[in-house]
């Protein structure tokens, strides 16, 4: 990696050098990948028609007026808030490159998304903010690779915000990919995790140390003093993470919320679901998740046979 910037940095070069970073390197979704090529082309595009041809000339200013330009052209503002993180990563990876001496996306702010707090979140905006989160991390900063390893565990695992902020070391078996919780009424439960969670968590892991000090005890996740985190600062960095990267913002309960939705959609049982999120009784289970209409359409219609009329079973 250069050290010092380089004398000329054209657009397609860095956009074309940060897009095989997100593919390669970070193996993000094809959706997302495109999300943040067709993001960056624009900014080329406003930064080539305003006589910006060298990446280094882009300014903070620029930046501005570019968003500006894109709410006057009518994009929503969840739009708006991903071409603005997008900005940001690109900067960002190309001042951890060389190819800039300033970064001029560090203090781009981020329209606030207008549909705020949902229930659920969809699939697709799951996976982005989960990918986000690990752009975001990738600046090379110890609370961005704790706050991803969050992200990921508390949508990855279903569990409460104050199990999460409660959880030690000993707690989290890496090999078999489990932790250990203790819920409501002081109730112990044994919860699995999926890989990206592991990925993040080991990165966490490794880095742990540098904020750890004799006040950290045995806890896994750490503020930036090095004490146990507390509730507060987790729903900061998910409220945060969630308007950065362009989907309705949330709380650290709706990643809960969605989890459990999903995993339903995808055909575990509510035993399953009510084991998984700590429930006392099914009935909780019953009223806290949501089965999406579409589900309970599709299996009625493949279930029931006075589903379809005689024209629909034709086709």
């Amino acid at each position: 990696m250069p050290t010092a910037a380089s004398p000329f940095v054209p657009w397609d070069d860095a956009v074309a050098g940060f897009i095989r970073h997100l593919s390669d390197e970070r193996r993000f979704s094809t959706h997302t990948v495109r999300a943040y090529a067709g993001d960056l082309r624009s900014l080329a595009t406003f930064g080539v028609k305003s006589g910006i041809v060298d990446v280094r000339s882009l300014t903070l200013p620029h930046l501005r007026t570019w968003l500006a330009a894109q709410s006057a052209a009518g994009l929503s503002r969840a739009t708006l808030a991903r071409r603005s993180a997008a900005a940001r990563s690109f900067t960002s990876w190309c001042l951890r490159r060389g190819l800039i001496d300033v970064d001029p996306g560090e203090r781009l702010a981020s329209p606030q998304v207008a549909r705020v707090l949902p229930t659920v979140l969809g699939v697709d905006e799951a996976v982005a903010l989960m990918e986000h989160a690990a752009v975001a991390a990738d600046d090379g900063s110890v609370l961005g690779c704790r706050d991803r390893a969050i992200l990921e565990l508390l949508y990855g695992t279903g569990i409460r915000v104050a199990e999460l902020c409660g959880l030690d070391l000993d707690g989290v078996d890496r090999l078999e990919r489990t932790i250990r919780v203790r819920g409501k009424g002081d109730r112990e439960r044994t919860v699995p995790y999926g890989g990206p969670a592991a990925k993040a968590l080991d990165d966490w892991w490794d880095r742990r140390l540098e904020v750890a000090n004799q006040v950290s005890g045995r806890a896994l996740f750490l503020g930036a003093r090095g004490r146990r985190i507390d509730p507060r600062t987790v729903r900061g960095a998910v409220h945060r993470l969630s308007r950065q990267a362009g989907v309705p913002e949330v709380a650290p309960h709706a990643l809960r919320h969605s989890a459990a939705t999903h995993v339903l959609e995808g055909g575990a049982d509510l035993r399953s679901v009510q084991e998984l999120l700590g429930h006392a009784t099914l009935a909780t289970t019953q009223r806290y998740t949501h089965v999406s209409v579409e589900r309970l359409r599709a299996t009625y219609a493949q279930a029931h046979p006075r589903a379809l009329t005689e024209s629909e079973e034709s086709r």
